[in-house]
């Protein structure tokens, strides 16, 4: 996270999202190592016409991270499966 006083107090910016690596996978609510938005946000249309993406703005509590961050695999291929 950078600090800046080019942000108004209380406001948080994400500009650019990031592959899901959740800590745990398979587990609901499992932190996002990576830093991927969609993890913050609901994913519902803004209505049954538009169906745009409701998710440009969201509530958020901001907490600095203080234990170590495990190995980050968003970047680590997925194993192949090789059909016969």
């Amino acid at each position: 996270a950078v600090v800046s006083d080019r942000i108004l107090e209380d406001v948080v910016q994400m500009s650019t999202g990031a592959w899901y690596d959740p800590e745990m996978p398979g587990l609901i609510g499992s932190m996002c190592q990576h830093g991927n938005p969609n993890v913050l946000t609901l994913d519902k249309g803004t209505s049954s016409l538009a169906q745009g993406p409701s998710a440009h703005t969201c509530l958020v509590q901001v907490v600095k991270y203080m234990k170590e961050i495990s190995n980050i695999r968003a970047f680590v291929p997925p194993n192949i499966v090789h059909y016969k």
